[in-house]
């Protein structure tokens, strides 16, 4: 009974986010935006079985293993997030 509490309280939810990641990862496709672990964002130039060319700025990229990509930025993520000119403008208009 003890064993079975402890695999569905901690081995079942952590298979459940490998297999998440698994699948992110193999979903990977030239042109997705993503972030690393180590928070670089870019946009995928190459991609091949286990590295991954970003592109990061005009004319920089950088390659990284393909498992150190930490999620993928959906356009409807990135539109969300407010410009810093914007958060500025925004902080400076509530302080009048």
């Amino acid at each position: 009974m003890f064993f079975a509490l402890i695999y569905f309280m901690m081995i079942r939810p952590q298979q459940k986010q490998q297999k998440k990641r698994r699948e992110m990862l193999s979903n990977l496709r030239k042109g997705d935006k993503v972030i690393t672990i180590g928070g670089i964002e870019g946009v995928i130039k190459t991609i091949n079985e286990d590295r991954i060319v970003l592109d990061v700025a005009k004319g920089v990229n950088i390659t990284f293993l393909k498992t150190s990509i930490g999620q993928v930025i959906e356009d409807d993520e990135q539109d969300e997030k407010p410009l810093l000119s914007e958060a500025n403008t925004t902080n400076d208009d509530d302080e009048r």
